[in-house]
């Protein structure tokens, strides 16, 4: 029987309690279909950083790398450790570290949610440029705390970054409808910007297949709210990703079901998969939090494996338990209901 060793990092707030409800559905789906998973929790986390002084451990992405994958539940707590810190000490040195260069989110309604627009059919699959761009941690400020300071954060943006993101952006959209749209804002940002415009028509030209569109961050962020159906794969740099996504999750019904995956194309070290909705210290001991997008994420997370079958009876079940109404009234569902009607629906 094959066994995937996976580490569990179940973070802070209503990230712990997620971690728990998904991989009793994970765990579930491997006894069907014939696999194991074995999992190793790390307790790296803001409480984790208080009591160390660090997010993980110095040797933290070593003890990482021989893992199948990475299951997150959600990293932050404003209030003790500021969100800098703990985006800079363990989400982003992960993501680095292992080339997880493509963000995937999914963007859909599940059956029985209704989303804000009241529109269905839509199905877009947002693929965020994840370990450059804007998110690279390049500047700094000098003068600081005098009238005279100064604040520089330097968006990195290179040729190979761009061209591996926008490459597996195009490799999506073959193999869903053949549609890709490339999202800048290269009327303002007259260098990075235009480079990836370049960039996507120099590399469009490998796929005939495709129709591709370009636009501008500003004008996709409209037609996401006014016309959802007419997008297939969006491909975006890390800020723009990261904006768009989270438009994405409120279009779909909101951040319960937001799902993502940290990808290593090159299957060269662990992915990492997460949902996107923070740790929500204001519900955090309540168990009401939907866990719908931590058990898509773990999908997506057995789909990565090979494990096609088990992904698809796992969203299959979900998308029972929303059909029948189960995790679609936010606040209204207990966590531990919806996973449970997750696992009838499992079988």
């Amino acid at each position: 029987m094959t066994t995937y060793r996976i580490a569990l990092i179940p973070g802070d707030g209503i990230g712990v309690p997620m971690v728990d409800a998904a991989w009793t559905v994970l765990e579930r789906a491997g006894a069907r279909h014939g696999f194991q998973l074995s999992a190793t929790r790390f307790p790296w986390s803001c409480d984790f950083y208080r009591e160390t002084g660090a997010m993980m451990p110095a040797d933290g992405i070593e003890t990482l790398r021989p893992f199948d994958a990475i299951l997150l539940g959600a990293v932050g707590w404003p209030a003790a450790v500021p969100d800098a810190v703990s985006l800079h000490g363990l989400l982003l040195p992960i993501r680095k570290a292992f080339r997880q260069y493509a963000n995937i989110r999914p963007h859909r309604l599940l059956p029985g949610v209704e989303g804000p627009l009241r529109k269905e059919g839509f199905d877009i699959l947002c693929i965020r440029e994840n370990t450059e761009g804007e998110y690279s941690g390049a500047g700094g400020r000098v003068h600081v705390g005098t009238p005279d300071e100064v604040a520089v954060e330097t968006a990195i943006f290179t040729r190979v970054g761009v061209e591996r993101i926008l490459r597996f952006g195009f490799e999506q959209a073959r193999a869903r409808r053949g549609k890709l749209a490339s999202v800048t804002k290269s009327n303002a940002q007259k260098h990075t910007m235009v480079f990836w415009d370049e960039m996507t028509t120099a590399i469009a030209a490998d796929y005939p297949d495709v129709e591709v569109t370009p636009y501008h961050i500003d004008a996709m962020a409209a037609r996401m709210v006014m016309a959802p159906e007419t997008l297939d794969v969006v491909v975006a740099s890390n800020l723009f990703g990261d904006i768009l996504t989270d438009l994405g999750a409120a279009i779909q019904g909101g951040l319960g079901f937001a799902a993502s995956a940290n990808i290593n194309p090159d299957r060269t070290a662990p992915s990492m998969f997460e949902p996107v909705h923070g740790s929500a210290p204001d519900i955090a001991h309540l168990g009401i939090a939907n866990p719908i997008a931590t058990i898509w994420s773990g999908a997506m997370m057995l789909e990565h494996l090979g494990e096609q079958g088990a992904a698809a009876d796992v969203m299959r079940a979900v998308e029972a338990a929303t059909a029948r109404g189960i995790g679609t009234r936010p606040g209204q569902d207990r966590t531990d209901a919806i996973a449970n009607a997750v696992l009838q629906a499992l079988g």
